[in-house]
């Protein structure tokens, strides 16, 4: 097991502080690059070690299932497991479903997949025709409402202020708002934002259940608190009660979910609203070039709560970021998949290289670009690596090996249920589909390469069900398409930032000053994923002809 003394030597003077703050109001304001996952799990982790925390009563809360997976690996790793790391709505599922029989009686409510179906029927009572899109961003709608915690009647009057479908007036959208809780009621349905609203309504309204839930965890760490919604916030303080053992880590300057309800405002103001908080600023970077860093504060230089980064002192200084422009889209996309097959050709391994943008329909292009230069790619929000048909068959075979097979070293079963499947020790040479499914599959190997020395094949198995749960996806040997959405939390070597042009980077629909602060703290989100090299483009001419674009306001204050 890992000492104390071992869990801070290796953490940086503010980390260490961070790390043996283990008690009251704690919060980590930590910049991008600057270690504060390893901050999160090595104060977890000493507070484990030194007795101070017992592992069942710790609640580490983050935004996707994705860094909740990632959390549990660390702290594993770190002798601190038994502690529960989720998102805010896993746990608050994990609460409803064991009171509501208690409280209410009989089973929970159906869960909604999705809004949109629901949304379509209730429309059809209104006699409204709607297309995908106006259902979709009713759905967008709805969601706000209920995370910003507004009645319908008060979402009434805060509607005229919001950028509604164009098809939908402020009463129209009210009434589809009145009509999908009536269809979702008669079906006895919940959707997301109904069991965060559940939760904190048992919580509130049933001393017993406040008693157990505050019983079972005593010490709550929250990552991204950046993001919280208002509802979000009040059930957390539901889950305290009255105690402020409570750490929460966040960077204003990533705050790029506005849109969706969420707010800085809480971790801006937690050491006003905690008098005897300890506040640490973590602005290390351990991630960028001083090159990419001196770029990422010169873009957020003077905006509330923007933390200066400054590079680790080995760090090499590394190139300039670099600007391009290009006539078209088309040309643009060429000349990236161009540069990153010249990457590749150099050493960088594609795995380590990202191409991200503002809008998935930019993706195109690039596909085409890539495919044509010969260059693998994987497209972030398409079908998830666990959900692939050959990999759901894969784990089911190594599954059913680990009852059967002992003693073998696991790379070999591994290997043995993966040729079985077609795999092979070189990639084959054509592209597409069996190219593909190659790449699936070798991932799986790689993973049970880089497994520990000494775990057990029964080990492996339930280390990959809990990656399949939380969907954990391996690394892939491909280059990375993603939204800047989507990129947050990610990292590559080499960087690619497409479409930084007027009208994509602002967004064209980004109106007045808080919207256009929301695109560049996006903005700064894609230039501090990269470690080593940042590329940005812009095209002149868009997918219409005629369509002018500019450089991106931006650009120049990069420079």
């Amino acid at each position: 097991m890992t000492s104390p003394e071992d869990l801070l030597a290796g953490l940086d003077d503010q980390q260490r502080i961070a790390a043996e703050s283990l008690l009251g109001p704690v919060c980590l304001l930590a910049g991008a690059g600057t270690g504060k996952t390893r901050a999160i799990t090595h104060r977890v982790a000493y507070g484990v070690a030194t007795g101070v925390y017992s592992p069942g009563r710790v609640m580490a809360l983050t935004f996707t299932s994705r860094a909740a997976a990632e959390l549990r690996t660390r702290l594993r790793a770190l002798g601190a497991q038994g502690v529960a790391a989720r998102t805010f709505h896993a746990s608050a599922l994990s609460q409803l479903n064991f009171f509501w029989p208690q409280v209410i009686g009989g089973t929970m409510p159906r869960l909604l997949d999705s809004k949109g179906r629901l949304l379509a029927h209730a429309a059809e009572t209104l006699k409204l025709k709607l297309d995908t899109a106006t259902l979709r961003d009713t759905a967008a709608e709805i969601e706000w409402r209920k995370v910003s915690r507004l009645s319908i009647e008060q979402y009434g009057l805060a509607a005229h202020s919001r950028a509604l479908p164009p098809t939908l007036t402020v009463d129209k959208a009210v009434d589809l708002q009145r009509a999908y809780e009536a269809v979702k009621d008669e079906r006895r349905q919940l959707d997301f934002e109904d069991v965060l609203l559940a939760t904190a309504g048992m919580i509130e309204s049933e001393p017993r259940v406040a008693q157990q839930v505050r019983e079972q965890y005593r010490f709550f760490v929250v990552d991204e608190y950046q993001d919280v919604s208002p509802l979000q916030h009040e059930l957390l303080g539901l889950w305290l009660g009255d105690r402020d053992d409570v750490c929460v880590v966040g960077d204003a300057s990533q705050t790029i979910y506005s849109f969706a309800g969420a707010t800085p405002e809480y971790l801006l103001g937690f050491a006003g609203t905690h008098q005897d908080a300890v506040v640490v600023r973590l602005e290390q970077n351990y991630r960028s070039t001083p090159a990419i860093i001196e770029s990422a504060n010169r873009l957020m230089r003077g905006r509330p709560g923007a933390l200066s980064l400054h590079a680790a002192p080995e760090a090499a200084r590394g190139p300039l970021p670099a600007t391009s422009s290009h006539k078209n889209d088309s040309q643009e996309a060429r000349a990236i998949a161009q540069s990153i097959a010249a990457d590749i050709a150099d050493g960088t391994r594609a795995e380590n290289i990202a191409i991200l943008y503002r809008i998935n329909v930019q993706s195109a292009a690039l596909e085409a670009a890539l495919g044509d230069a010969g260059v693998p790619y994987l497209v972030r929000g398409s079908t998830r690596f666990f959900d692939l048909k050959e990999v759901k068959e894969a784990i089911m075979m190594i599954k059913g090996a680990s009852i059967s097979i002992t003693g073998e070293p696991i790379f070999k079963t591994v290997s043995d249920v993966l040729r079985s499947l077609g795999w092979t020790q070189e990639a084959p040479e054509s592209r597409g589909s069996v190219r593909d499914r190659w790449e699936s599959l070798n991932a799986l190997m790689g993973l049970a390469e880089e497994a520990p020395a000494g775990i057990t094949l029964k080990d492996f198995v339930s280390d990959l069900l809990e990656r399949q749960a939380g969907q954990h996806e391996p690394t892939m040997a491909a280059v990375t398409l993603a939204t800047l959405h989507s990129a947050k939390g990610l990292e590559w070597d080499s960087v690619y930032i497409a479409g930084v042009s007027e009208g994509l980077l602002p967004i064209t629909y980004a109106k007045g000053l808080e919207a256009i602060d929301e695109e560049r703290r996006l903005f700064y989100v894609g230039v501090t994923r990269a470690r080593r090299k940042l590329s940005l483009s812009w095209s002149a001419e868009g997918a219409h002809r005629g369509q002018v674009r500019q450089a991106s306001r931006f650009l120049g204050e990069l420079r």
